[in-house]
């Protein structure tokens, strides 16, 4: 069964709301995004003298192309004598929900949250390597962790969002838009790291839900338009499960570059 909905919701972009766009048939140039084989997000700081391997790590992940890396500077070290350009209070926010859903209080940089459901020290790319492979062997897809197919369509007008997969992983599960930069390159002159100039690599600059998936197969159309006023040029939508409030396993991913073009 097919439950189809164009969008009818709204959301803050600066001053602007996003409103439902009828599903339109101008797809001579549309781009469709692959499914990754995971998701990683390092939790990652400016002012920590461990973390500059774990952004390595990371760019790594984004050249090779077979897992959605995702940078999310925080802001808690930022008393130590730098103040991150990048961290964010959401970031700090979003990395301790996660020990709390995962019922621990393992809040460190440099980490890597993979499929929102495994910790590790960021910098050891052979632990999340084991990690996504771990979290693979279960999957029915021989290509990819994640049992939900997320699919992004980009036209001349519209961004079009389908979600579809196993009825089962329905339940509590939000969409959640994220906007992130290719990169950005820091040279940091005080803290821990003072005199080093680092990059970081697909740096989340927002993220906010945009709906639920109810376990059938979904589309939501979005306003190119309003999109493009956010000011960033790419995009990725990931579906999350929530248990009491926390993020648990992430189900589907899909990135697309190229909002404004």
């Amino acid at each position: 069964m097919v439950a189809r909905s164009t969008l009818l919701m709204s959301f803050a972009l600066g001053t602007s709301l996003i409103m439902a766009l009828p599903l339109t048939t101008k797809s001579a140039h549309a781009e469709m995004a692959g499914k990754p084989k995971a998701v990683v997000e390092l939790f990652t700081s400016q002012g920590c003298s461990s973390c500059p391997p774990a952004d390595k790590v990371v760019g790594d992940l984004v050249a090779e192309g077979e897992v959605l890396a995702l940078t999310l500077p925080v802001d808690y070290w930022d008393y130590l004598g730098w103040r991150d350009t990048l961290g964010k209070p959401e970031h700090s926010e979003r990395q301790r929900a996660y020990a709390k859903g995962r019922h621990d209080r393992n809040v460190y940089t440099p980490q890597a949250v993979v499929n929102g459901q495994v910790h590790v020290v960021g910098s050891r790319r052979a632990r999340i390597d084991n990690s996504i492979n771990q979290l693979q062997e279960g999957s029915s897809d021989a290509s990819s962790s994640l049992p939900l197919d997320v699919t992004l369509v980009k036209s001349s007008e519209a961004l079009t969002i389908s979600v579809d997969g196993p009825g089962e992983a329905g339940k509590n599960t939000t969409i959640w838009l994220v906007f992130y930069d290719d990169e950005h390159t820091v040279n940091i002159n005080r803290g821990e790291n003072r005199g080093q100039k680092v990059t970081y690599h697909n740096v989340v600059r927002d993220m906010r839900p945009i709906g639920m998936w109810k376990g059938t197969k979904t589309e939501m159309v979005l306003p190119l338009s309003e999109l493009s006023k956010s000011g960033y040029d790419n995009c990725a939508v990931i579906v999350q499960s929530t248990i009491k409030g926390n993020p648990g396993a992430i189900l589907g991913a899909a990135t697309l570059n190229g909002l404004s073009s």
